[in-house]
């Protein structure tokens, strides 16, 4: 069914219909020539003489230039081809001016030639200046400048069409990049964290389990609860929608530091935050605790959410910092929020201080 939809979309589209309707005018044409022909007792030279004009005219007309002009030259020979064997064919040869016609108007085009325009609308017309008015078809003489504004017309419609369709083929591959870059992002910065903090769990109840601690228990309800997150989490990425608010990120987060034996403060002091504003900081505080678990031995942290003169800010504070494994090295989680929060106009900073402090920030305004 698809196969057949493809088909139909192509033989309908206008660089199809250009070019089928390119080649039936010009078939058309030149069996109006070799008809007139066929009066004059020269039909095979005049065949054969047609032939090679077709062949240079259908080259020039649908060739990519490598030059503006591209191939003028063989104009200059259609040109020659069409006048030169007026005497020897007669009136039936009069049909290829609008050939000339259209070639001239397609050159034209190329390098946006208004005396190239003119010459083309009188390749035809000149024709009745001629000696001999018996060898010239004055219909089709006056009829050379539509001739070649209408294959102009198709030659236009089906380069145009190409240019199209290729637009929306680069449209359609950067579409596809950026949702493979929004599908590894949230696939880091959402499910990394589940799994990070998946993993504490499951050190933590192995502990409690080799101490006989009663909380083992409780331990193995949240951990199954957090498989469930994991797997809402795994889906929502999948279909690109929000798995978490902020307010309940901010809950998450205190039950995760106080489960890791972390004393938890929290402060909020803003509400009602835009939508974007409020999923980039919800990825910022997932992202900063993540952080805390991973590469500190804290025993304290704070988080606090404020707001002034339109800019929201994010801290994150902890001690017990270990130094990094190497110098410079941000991770691929925080260069995911970094882009996240520069989309909204925003920023990131981080301190840290001698005596194991780390400050996180966030900084993302209210309005764009």
């Amino acid at each position: 069914m698809s196969w057949a939809r493809t088909k139909i979309e192509f033989l309908s589209s206008p660089y199809w219909v250009g070019g089928l309707g390119l080649g039936a005018g010009i078939m058309g044409l030149a069996g109006a020539v070799l008809s007139g022909l066929g009066e004059t007792g020269s039909a095979i030279e005049g065949a054969v003489t047609l032939l090679v004009l077709l062949t240079l005219h259908v080259r020039f007309i649908t060739e990519t230039p490598a030059r503006r002009a591209g191939s003028w030259w063989i104009v200059a020979v259609q040109a020659w081809l069409t006048y030169l064997p007026l005497p020897a064919f007669g009136a039936g040869w009069t049909p290829v001016c609008g050939l000339l016609a259209g070639a001239m108007m397609v050159m034209a085009g190329r390098i946006r030639s208004v005396v190239l325009v003119l010459l083309a609308l009188a390749c035809g017309p000149v024709m009745l200046a001629a000696p001999d008015s018996s060898a010239i078809d004055p219909l089709w003489a006056l009829s050379a400048p539509l001739v070649g504004a209408a294959e102009y017309a198709m030659v236009s419609l089906a380069k145009r069409a190409g240019r199209l369709g290729e637009a929306r083929t680069e449209t359609m591959r950067k579409a596809v990049a950026l949702e493979r870059r929004r599908f590894t992002r949230d696939l880091h910065d959402l499910v990394g964290h589940r799994l990070t903090v998946l993993v504490l769990k499951v050190q933590l109840l192995e502990r409690l389990v080799v101490e006989g601690d009663a909380k083992a228990r409780e331990e193995v309800g949240e951990t199954l609860e957090l498989l469930r997150s994991l797997s809402s989490d795994v889906r929502a990425v999948a279909h690109g929608l929000r798995s978490s608010t902020l307010a309940a990120e901010l809950g998450s987060a205190r039950a995760l530091l106080e489960s890791a034996r972390v004393r938890c403060q929290i402060r909020v002091a803003c509400r009602d935050l835009p939508g974007e504003v409020e999923e980039a900081l919800t990825h910022a505080l997932r992202e900063g605790v993540t952080n805390v678990l991973r590469h500190a031995e804290a025993r304290q942290c704070s988080v606090h959410l404020l707001e002034r003169d339109q800019m929201v800010r994010l801290t994150i504070r902890n001690d017990g910092v270990r130094p990094p494994r190497r110098p410079g090295d941000a991770g691929q989680g925080l260069l995911n929020l970094a882009e996240r929060v520069a989309s909204l106009g925003g920023w990131l900073e981080a301190t840290s201080s001698r005596s194991g402090q780390f400050t996180f920030s966030v900084y993302v305004p209210r309005k764009k």
